[in-house]
C-alpha cells in the first residue's frame, strides 16, 4: 500500500487527476495528471536548478473537483495543496520554481512577493507538519 520515497522536498503529483473541470481525458484518452507528472518531469530534467525537488507521483489525491493537483512537502515544513493546473510545461515550471523557494524556505512559507504567477489562485490547503501548528 505505502511506496517509501525520498525524504526531502517533493512534488508528489496525483497521476489519476481529471484533465479539466469538464473532461475526465484529453482527446488522446490520457488523464490530466498522467500529463502533469509527465510535463514536471520534462522540465526538471530540462535545469539542473530543479534537481533539489523530487518529482513523486501517486494515484488520486482525494481533490478530484479541483483537477491536476499535487502536494508540495518537506520533513519540518508546512505542506500545501495546489490545483486546478493545465497539464502542461507553464504550469510544471511555475510549480517547480515555487517549490525551488519552498525548498529554500525556513518552514515552508514562501513571501507572495516571490511566488511565481502561474501558482497563483492555485493553492486548496496548508497542512502543517507532523507535531506542529502554524502560528
Amino acid at each position: 500500500m505505502l511506496k517509501p520515497v525520498a525524504d526531502g522536498p517533493a512534488v508528489v503529483a496525483c497521476n489519476t487527476c481529471r484533465f479539466s473541470a469538464d473532461a475526465r481525458e484529453d482527446d488522446e484518452g490520457r488523464r490530466g495528471g498522467a500529463r502533469l507528472v509527465e510535463a514536471l518531469r520534462s522540465v526538471q530534467a530540462s535545469d539542473p536548478a530543479y534537481a533539489e525537488v523530487a518529482v513523486q507521483e501517486m494515484p488520486c489525491l482525494f481533490a478530484c473537483t479541483d483537477f491536476c493537483t499535487i502536494h508540495l512537502r518537506a520533513p519540518g515544513k508546512v505542506g500545501y495543496v495546489l490545483g486546478r493546473f493545465t497539464p502542461d510545461e507553464e504550469a510544471a515550471r511555475a510549480i517547480l520554481d515555487y517549490a525551488r523557494l519552498y525548498a529554500e524556505s525556513e518552514a515552508g512559507q514562501v513571501p507572495f512577493r516571490q511566488w511565481p504567477a502561474g501558482v497563483k489562485g492555485h493553492f486548496l490547503t496548508r497542512t502543517p507538519p507532523a507535531g506542529y501548528v502554524v502560528e
